[in-house]
């Protein structure tokens, strides 16, 4: 109940954020560490919502924004409004990925590697929510391919560049997970690898909760392995509010009609909802942080599922091993 008031008030908790505070507002002192001039990011599912404002709130800070989108055209509409309104300067790279697409994630990464650009910063922002069952091409539950499994394989390919580019210029690489609230609704019996994979009895909310235990687990594994090698990047899950996004709009079963006008009052703007994503990106009071659940720019608690290192490790495993067997891709130790 605490909480719960802290976060109607909008009461600011120790980073001096909190449910009201903006992307823009989060990231004025940015620059007092490190110049975000010489940063880049890569930002998943970037034309719409919080992954579109989370790339204008770092263009207008200066980084070089690489937005991986599965809609090239919406993305150059976002690139033309940054450039018009926003920083006529930023530097904006555009390029195609599908994330439900073991494929199409390595093909990304694979241009994206071969231009030989530093890699400091990677929002694994893009998420689905299905109502129905739907596979991918790999023929597994689309919601899970795509919000989870598609951001496993974008950041074991690319954790090699994070960690040289941190290596050559002394400035911590920082990834950052997309969960949600919601992750805390499902149940230790209900989490199973292969039944996530493909479903006996489709429910939708339960199959993007699901994922959102995944994108946390797979932020606290990842981390582990980063301290134990030394390597100077970070990686955190993030919730970022319950936002007026496409996501409640598209999805009535997500929050029911006759609801909904009350449930908006409660509801974060698209700005404040990018607010703790920019705030674990740039801000200097993350520097150092690791394997961290953050809500409301602050770290919260996750739930004992997502805080379960043994899980983790499990199902980091298992989906090295699917990925490994889908495309024959050797993932380093």
């Amino acid at each position: 109940m605490k909480e719960t008031l802290k976060y109607l008030a909008g009461i600011a908790g120790p980073s001096g954020y909190g449910s009201n505070s903006t992307a823009e507002q989060v990231t004025e002192n940015c620059s007092s560490s490190v110049d975000p001039r010489r940063l880049t990011a890569i930002i998943t599912g970037a034309t719409s919502g919080i992954g579109a404002e989370t790339a204008r709130v770092m263009a207008k800070r200066g980084v070089r924004v690489v937005i991986a989108a599965r809609d090239l055209k919406k993305a150059a509409e976002l690139k033309e409004r940054i450039h018009k309104d926003v920083n006529p300067n930023a530097e904006i790279m555009l390029f195609e990925i599908d994330l439900s697409s073991l494929v199409s994630v390595k093909r990304f990464c694979s241009r994206f590697l071969a231009l030989g650009l530093p890699l400091n910063i990677l929002i694994n922002n893009a998420g689905i929510f299905s109502q129905n069952l739907e596979l991918s091409e790999d023929k597994i539950e689309m919601t899970f391919a795509t919000n989870y499994l598609g951001h496993f394989l974008l950041t074991e390919m690319l954790m090699e560049k994070m960690i040289e580019t941190a290596e050559q210029t002394g400035i911590q690489g920082r990834i950052i997970n997309l969960s949600s609230v919601i992750h805390s609704w499902v149940k230790r019996d209900c989490f199973s690898f292969n039944q996530m994979l493909n479903p006996n009895k489709y429910n939708g909310t339960r199959a993007y909760a699901q994922s959102k235990v995944a994108n946390i687990l797979h932020a606290k594994e990842v981390a582990r392995q980063l301290k134990a090698r030394n390597a100077n990047v970070t990686i955190n899950a993030v919730h970022p509010g319950i936002v007026k996004t496409g996501i409640i709009r598209a999805h009535k079963g997500f929050v029911t009609d006759s609801l909904f006008f009350i449930a908006s009052k409660l509801l974060k703007s698209t700005s404040q909802g990018a607010s703790t994503t920019c705030y674990v990106a740039l801000s200097p009071q993350a520097q150092g942080m690791s394997g961290k659940y953050f809500a409301d720019c602050n770290e919260s608690n996750c739930s004992a599922l997502a805080n379960d290192e043994l899980v983790a490790r499990r199902l980091w495993r298992q989906t090295r091993a699917l990925i490994r067997g889908r495309l024959k891709y050797q993932t380093p130790c």
